[in-house]
């Protein structure tokens, strides 16, 4: 069937549009990360003085709800901020879909589509996780290398609305690459969670040895802003262990693929070799998590090296190597 070129032109427009609403949300959310810090590092700080007289013997001091707090602007700001990401999710979808029926197939065939699938599941996977948990105005963080990514898959990774080539047109495209998808999108959450975690924990241990005055002045730009290190810890864990069995079966069906297409299950293609390096990190992580002696830092850093070598599958392999997933010139 021909290319519907119209509705290729409408998914281009909307992919843009929703990157742009993206930049517009990532300047909210910082806003209330930056100006909305006063508000979090003063419930810091009397968070740590109430545990200090609870120490010594004192009456415990009950917490003020959430609901009852006074909403200051930049949290107004911050709200805006998310509705913005929610109305980007949506064009974001709606441009996946509409490639999709441009192409009269599944949207993911080449680099761009890829990349536009993978940044949207990132962003639902942060709408979720903000559900679950009070990190709002920790938006920025996430939406900043999703912003990077949309940026180098529309310009360089931009591919226009084609059929694929006949080693892709096969009902695997959307099982194994849709696990694929699925995976890398969300393993992109705990990667930046984890980066985070890090900063969080170096202020937590510095309070514990420190004055109280002393770590705040140390650490009062950055840390206090972010939620305790062990509810970072625990979005790092959740979001990994919901996505690396997804990735583990699109694995497999990669494999099962790869038998049928050139009667082999693997080859140690480029792409295979970092896929296979990024599923052992990841298995080594939940493995060190589940065991009490690598908890906390160095699991933290054995995301982070997972998270790595995921954006470096997800984007430079397909730049700089040649391979039998390489389609396209970037595919």
């Amino acid at each position: 069937m021909p290319i519907n070129e119209t509705l290729s032109t409408y998914s281009d427009w909307l992919y843009t549009t929703a990157a742009a609403i993206y930049v517009v949300a990532l300047m909210m959310t910082l806003v209330e990360q930056g100006f909305g810090a006063k508000g979090r590092l003063a419930t810091e700080r009397a968070k740590l003085r109430a545990r200090e007289l609870v120490g010594a013997g004192g009456p415990p001091v009950e917490e003020v709800p959430a609901a009852q707090r006074e909403v200051g602007r930049p949290e107004r700001i911050g709200r805006m901020g998310a509705a913005l990401l929610v109305l980007g999710a949506l064009l974001q979808l709606t441009a996946i879909v509409l490639r999709g029926l441009a192409v009269h197939r599944a949207p993911w065939g080449n680099m761009y589509e890829y990349g536009m699938a993978v940044t949207f599941i990132t962003v639902v996977t942060w709408l979720i996780v903000m559900k679950k948990f009070p990190v709002r105005h920790l938006t920025g963080f996430l939406l900043l290398p999703v912003v990077i990514l949309m940026f180098i898959n529309g310009t360089l990774l931009y591919t226009t609305a084609a059929p694929v080539q006949p080693a892709l047109q096969s009902y695997w495209l959307v099982i194994h690459v849709a696990a694929a998808i699925i995976g890398s999108g969300v393993f992109l959450v705990p990667g930046v969670a984890s980066v985070l975690y890090l900063f969080r924990a170096a202020y937590e241990k510095s309070t514990a040895k420190d004055s109280l005055e002393n770590s705040t002045v140390k650490f009062a730009r950055f840390a206090p802003k972010l939620p305790a290190a062990d509810v970072l810890d625990r979005i790092a864990y959740r979001t990994t262990i919901f996505a690396f069995p997804v990735f583990t079966f699109g694995v497999l069906c990669g494999a099962v693929w790869a038998e049928s297409a050139w009667g082999r299950f693997w080859g140690w293609d480029p792409k295979e070799t970092c896929a296979f390096i990024a599923w052992v990190v990841y298995a080594a992580y939940l493995h060190s998590r589940a065991t009490a002696g690598w908890r906390g830092t160095r699991a933290a850093i054995i995301n982070i090296v997972g998270f790595a070598a995921m954006i470096f599958n997800l984007f430079f392999v397909n730049l700089v190597s040649v391979g039998l997933h390489s389609y396209a010139g970037v595919g």
